[in-house]
């Protein structure tokens, strides 16, 4: 167990509210610091064939202007693509956007900062967070592993494992303390996501388990 809080206790979450030509948004956030340096990290999340040992195989026209698909996830458009800082697409459909920035820390240390915006209206709440958040912490938590020399033979499987489950249970955990942290969400909000969150990501655990 201490493993895994120590891994979710790697990465920082929060969400926040904010206006984007006129339409109110709720962006998801998080920071995760790598022990590698800036260009290792962006070949990571860029280069097909790195991309599919710690996250999916993705296809595409992969250029800015062009476009991608996650084997059997999102897919979207890549508006930016800025070696090897800045990384922004859509991702499912064209109002919600991932934006990541890697910045250096040294030599051999990167600072990753993601943002997962949607409409408010798509959203409900800050609530919403638990609905992207633990897929996005096993993401992290991944290429974390992937960066460390790790291999897994199936990335996308693990997250269906108990292991894979008990560790979204915690990030479940971490993302409503998270959200309940900030003016968001409600706490009838928050619970109702919660229980959704768990259905979604944590369907083979009993109460109690994680």
């Amino acid at each position: 167990m201490k493993d895994i809080l120590d891994e979710l206790g790697a990465t920082s979450r929060g969400v926040r509210r904010q206006r984007s030509d006129g339409t109110e948004e709720v962006v998801v956030v998080i920071r995760r610091t790598y022990d590698a340096a800036v260009e290792d990290v962006w070949a990571a999340v860029t280069d097909p064939d790195r991309l599919r040992r710690w996250l999916l195989p993705v296809t595409g026209d992969l250029r800015v202007g062009g476009t991608f698909q996650l084997e059997g996830n999102a897919g979207g458009d890549i508006r930016r693509c800025e070696a090897p800082h800045r990384l922004s697409v859509t991702w499912g459909m064209e109002s919600s956007v991932v934006d990541v920035r890697l910045a250096a820390d040294g030599d051999e240390r990167t600072v990753l900062d993601l943002e997962h915006s949607v409409p408010l209206e798509i959203a409900g709440s800050g609530a919403g967070a638990l609905y992207v958040g633990p897929g996005w912490d096993v993401s992290i938590h991944g290429l974390a592993d992937f960066l460390a020399g790790v291999v897994v033979d199936d990335p996308a499987a693990w997250e269906g494992t108990l292991e894979g489950q008990r560790f979204s249970a915690r990030s479940i955990a971490a993302w409503t303390e998270a959200i309940a942290a900030g003016d968001t969400a409600t706490a009838d909000e928050i619970a109702v996501a919660a229980e959704v969150a768990r259905a979604q990501f944590t369907p083979d655990l009993q109460p109690g388990d994680g």
